[in-house]
């Protein structure tokens, strides 16, 4: 029997390397510029959609999911929609909670008569 792959190795370019390298590059400095900027009730979102950004090139390239078989290519699918479900459950709870008090001031403080 041939020894026939079903899965083939995809070569991929240096330079599609080197151009999402610059693109981490570019999505890091916009993280910190952005971390030094007040967006109000926008800063989570613009770091998470930076974040989720470069987070989706590392996946797509240097982890080949891009390139990979169909079967992985919806696991990673199915693990992200899992990630969102948990973290709408998380900030819908979140959001209910009162702020307290005692996180907000130093100990030291609430003593003072």
């Amino acid at each position: 029997m041939a020894e026939h792959s079903e899965h083939s190795e995809h070569i991929v370019s240096p330079k599609v390397y080197i151009v999402i390298f610059l693109a981490l590059i570019v999505g890091t400095t916009l993280t910190v510029w952005a971390a030094f900027r007040n967006f109000g009730p926008f800063n989570i979102v613009i770091a998470l959609g930076i974040a989720t950004t470069k987070a989706t090139l590392v996946v797509l390239y240097f982890m080949h999911a891009r390139y990979s078989p169909k079967r992985t290519q919806l696991v990673i699918v199915c693990a992200v929609f899992w990630l969102a479900i948990m973290l709408g459950l998380t900030l819908s709870d979140y959001q209910t909670r009162r702020p307290s008090m005692s996180r907000l001031v130093p100990p030291a403080a609430l003593c003072r008569g």
